[in-house]
């Protein structure tokens, strides 16, 4: 396992990493704005859910495929850049539930917990960055280094989740008084759905690491 100067090295940058607002915590901030507070912290765990795959992926090898492969980063970056965009239409054009979470139904938060899954999975840059930032901190004189990867992946999402869950609320807290409007609901729609496209136009963007 790596030392205890090592972890404590690790997240601290973790943390720094964390609070920069990235695709996953705009697609986070952008449900919590959209449907609530409980919305939000559904989509953080389905988005930490999504970065499990990859820890597991980066820990057995599959990132570096990922990385490697412009045929398997070109897919995954389009079919996740098209989800993104379908998602953003949808709203857009009203397919999607207004209003807050209060009385939410167990099946919506079953999607919210999907869709944060999908969103991280599909996203290339998640892959590419486990691969290129937890091998900085693995020494290979102590242990296994899939047992270090692993918990050093764990380590990274743990500090994320508490990070994006702040995000979640603080959403919430900002987006009050304007998911209670008629015209607010109008303007959530379109800046929510206007965030997803531009997040699958990012996505769809990404390059890959030569």
């Amino acid at each position: 396992m790596p030392s205890l100067s090592t972890l404590a090295l690790f997240g601290l940058a973790s943390l720094a990493l964390a609070v920069v607002p990235g695709p996953a915590v705009t697609y986070i901030v952008a449900q919590s704005i959209d449907k609530g507070r409980r919305a939000g912290l559904i989509s953080v765990l389905g988005v930490v859910s999504g970065g499990l795959v990859h820890v597991t992926a980066a820990t057995v090898g599959l990132s570096a495929l990922i990385a490697s492969s412009a045929t398997a980063f070109t897919t995954i970056k389009l079919v996740g850049a098209a989800y993104l965009v379908a998602i953003g239409v949808r709203r857009i054009l009203g397919h999607e539930e207004a209003g807050g979470d209060v009385q939410a139904p167990p099946a919506r938060h079953r999607r919210l917990y999907a869709q944060g899954v999908v969103v991280n999975v599909l996203n290339p840059k998640t892959a590419l960055f486990f691969l290129a930032f937890l091998p900085q901190f693995v020494n290979t004189h102590r242990g296994s280094v899939p047992v270090q990867v692993a918990a050093l992946g764990l380590l990274f999402l743990a500090i994320a989740s508490v990070s994006d869950s702040m995000y979640a609320l603080l959403a919430d807290l900002l987006a009050g008084k304007l998911r209670r409007t008629g015209r607010g609901a109008r303007v959530r729609r379109y800046a929510t759905g206007g965030i997803f496209i531009v997040l699958g136009v990012t996505a769809a963007t990404a390059h890959r690491v030569s």
